[in-house]
């Protein structure tokens, strides 16, 4: 009898790109880009696929990113790095994060499952998101609260104090809504306490990164009447001891816990630890909100709206009713 050659079966593909998708146009006429690094695992036809988004504010760039994936190609192809062995492999950020939604998502493939299911989560269901008004003057940020007056949840981007002019055209135009300020860390301590009345009488109930991080201190020396969010300070669970005693609510960003494993375990952390659990997600496309939205089960504010701020998402991206965010089709991710 002849010896049987044995043919070794064929590995996952595992590819790296960066890709722009145009945001809708601005008041200012340009129409910006949303950069993204999208990682592919393909194994005949099951595809995985995970999305990043890199932010200059961490130093991250696309370049970098891809960098730090593409050496990690084969480990990833032969079952050598795994959802559990990249949290050793890889820091928090945006290369893990796209890796392992990847991963995710194939495994849920792989195996005619859903993330959901492997993650021992409960089904999963529709989810209201925050809608944000970008900053800008009185006048322009009225008229968009107008426009999307219908919205249960509104975000409005602050950077000052003295910007109550704002807040009030926003709140004339949408009077039933419910609104969440993101301060981006431009407030100080006593015009906060000072402003609180009328934050309070305005319907605000979130107010994110209010002080910069050097000022955190502050926030233990006074009462929250509103609850305060931490955003950029709020990377994984190594971050909690820093924030506790300051901060009522926490925003989960899978950018920035690289990924949804490390954010499922700081969603855990956290709440037993007293706090409350906001998820946001940087703009891109519906394959970023789909994963987020999965923390968005376990949240008690979503804020993630970014796909409808482009001009072109993904196909077939996440479908929206008005704010109502439905849970992704298997087609588009998990």
């Amino acid at each position: 009898m002849l010896p049987r050659t044995l043919i070794p079966p064929e590995r996952p593909k595992v590819t790296v790109r960066p890709e722009q998708f145009p945001l809708e146009r601005q008041a200012d006429g340009t129409r910006p880009l949303a950069e993204v690094v999208l990682v592919e695992i393909q194994d005949g036809s099951k595809r995985g696929r995970g999305e990043c988004v890199p932010s200059a504010a961490l130093g991250e760039t696309v370049d970098a990113v891809i960098a730090a994936i593409e050496p990690l190609a084969d480990d990833i192809s032969t079952g050598v790095i795994t959802r559990r062995s990249l949290q050793r492999t890889l820091p928090a950020g945006a290369a893990r994060n796209a890796i392992d939604l990847a991963l995710w998502d194939f495994d849920a493939k792989r195996s005619s499952s859903s993330v959901w299911q492997i993650a021992g989560l409960d089904v999963p269901h529709r989810l209201t998101t925050a809608f944000t008004i970008p900053h800008g003057n009185a006048e322009t940020m009225g008229a968009l609260a107008g426009e999307e007056a219908h919205r249960p949840l509104l975000k409005l981007e602050l950077d000052s104090i003295h910007e109550f002019d704002r807040l009030l055209a926003v709140k004339a135009a949408a009077p039933r809504a419910r609104l969440i300020i993101d301060a981006h860390a431009g407030w100080t301590a006593d015009s906060l306490i000072r402003a609180l009345p009328t934050l309070k009488e305005a319907g605000v109930e979130l107010i994110e990164d209010p002080f910069p991080a050097e000022a955190e201190a502050e926030l233990a020396r006074f009462k929250h009447e509103i609850p305060i969010c931490a955003n950029r300070t709020c990377h994984d669970r190594s971050s909690l001891p820093a924030l506790a005693g300051r901060y009522d609510v926490i925003n989960i960003e899978l950018d920035r816990t690289g990924g949804l494993t490390e954010a499922l375990a700081l969603v855990e952390q956290a709440r037993d630890e007293g706090f409350r659990i906001k998820v946001g997600c940087r703009v891109g496309t519906s394959i970023s909100a789909a994963a987020a939205a999965i923390v968005g089960q376990e949240a008690d504010w979503v804020d993630l709206d970014a796909p409808l701020r482009l001009a072109r998402d993904r196909q077939p991206g996440l479908r929206f009713d008005g704010s109502l965010l439905y849970p992704p089709s298997v087609s588009l991710w998990g």
